[in-house]
């Protein structure tokens, strides 16, 4: 059995603790088909690989085929039960991808070893991509030794300088995730450099603004206040310091940032010096796309195809609700 899948089924649940526990509840259901986009490196080809073995995915390895036996050679892994479809080029393979997700044949995409430039550009297309009528964003889900529960942390991939009107949607995006994963009444902190508004710092007007926008019905299913720093976000010892009487300091589920910059740093951060635990998945497309840094490791490839999963059986539990029947996978 491989070690991750090992530890997985073996280790005990720590006080907080979301992503194991969601592994375990997907492996109860049928694995998802998924295409894999490029797996043209040993940590992606490795990912899909043990989200397989651990009955997450069903893969369909979209790469140069030469390339992906040899990578699979060398970790001694057999591919023999997993379809592979030859692409010449990354953007041959993200276009074949994306096609598979189209035609029902795979219900979410997995980043492989190519840009996401690369894959996005595919994705985005309004003809032949998996655009909805919603806006796409990116959230990391991180658990980190030290803070109590799991952080979704949005948009630290997608969206560049987003405005208001983005800001409502991305958040929406994220709280409707933190509902799929059993979080019924999360929590968003809007963070800035401070807790008061002012003019001269944009977030703060907008963490102000979206506040009022969740209090009209604007955005729904979730607890707003903002403009909250990140250390009142998190510790209600630094709010008492503060004196800031808040309904989400302290204990806040979603850290919805001011802009990509701060977000990517933010969340690579906890990863690399906090020794939080990351996964990440793209919203507001047809399907979920498992969308992961190609320095990522195994594990947190994994762990972004357990939530994946997680969207993919809610979304089909409520189309067998509505009697629209979705397979989880589909023969090639």
């Amino acid at each position: 059995m491989p070690e991750i899948v090992a530890s997985y089924e073996q280790s005990e649940v720590r006080s907080g603790e979301l992503l194991e526990p969601l592994i375990r509840e997907c492996q109860q259901r049928p694995a998802i088909c998924v295409s894999v986009c490029w797996p043209c490196s040993a940590v992606s080809l490795a990912g899909a690989v043990e989200a397989a073995a651990a009955g997450l995915i069903s893969p369909v390895f979209v790469g140069s085929a030469g390339e992906i036996h040899a990578i699979a050679d060398t970790l001694n892994v057999s591919l023999d039960d997993y379809p592979i479809i030859d692409a010449a080029s990354e953007e041959e393979a993200a276009a074949k991808c994306v096609e598979l997700c189209r035609r029902g044949v795979t219900a979410a995409l997995l980043k492989g070893s190519l840009h996401t430039d690369s894959l996005m550009r595919a994705v985005v297309q309004k003809e032949a991509g998996l655009r909805t009528s919603r806006r796409i964003s990116h959230v990391f889900i991180a658990e980190a030794p030290l803070y109590r529960h799991a952080l979704f942390i949005t948009d630290a991939v997608i969206n560049i300088c987003p405005t208001l009107d983005d800001k409502a949607e991305i958040l929406q995006n994220a709280i409707d995730l933190a509902h799929t994963l059993g979080i019924q009444l999360p929590k968003v902190a809007l963070l800035s450099a401070v807790e008061t508004v002012s003019s001269k710092i944009a977030s703060t007007l907008d963490a102000a603004a979206l506040c009022k926008m969740a209090d009209r019905g604007q955005i729904t299913g979730a607890i707003l206040d903002g403009p909250l720093a990140f250390d009142t976000a998190v510790s209600a010892e630094a709010a008492k310091v503060k004196k800031l009487k808040s309904p989400v300091a302290g204990d806040a589920d979603i850290l919805l940032v001011p802009d990509l910059e701060s977000g990517n740093m933010l969340a690579k951060e906890l990863e690399y010096l906090g020794g939080a635990r990351l996964a990440g998945v793209v919203l507001g497309t047809t399907v979920p796309i498992i969308l992961t840094s190609r320095a990522d490791s195994v594990e947190s490839r994994v762990l972004s195809c357990a939530i994946a999963s997680a969207i993919v059986h809610a979304q089909n539990d409520a189309s067998n609700e509505e009697g629209h029947r979705r397979p989880h996978c589909i023969e090639l």
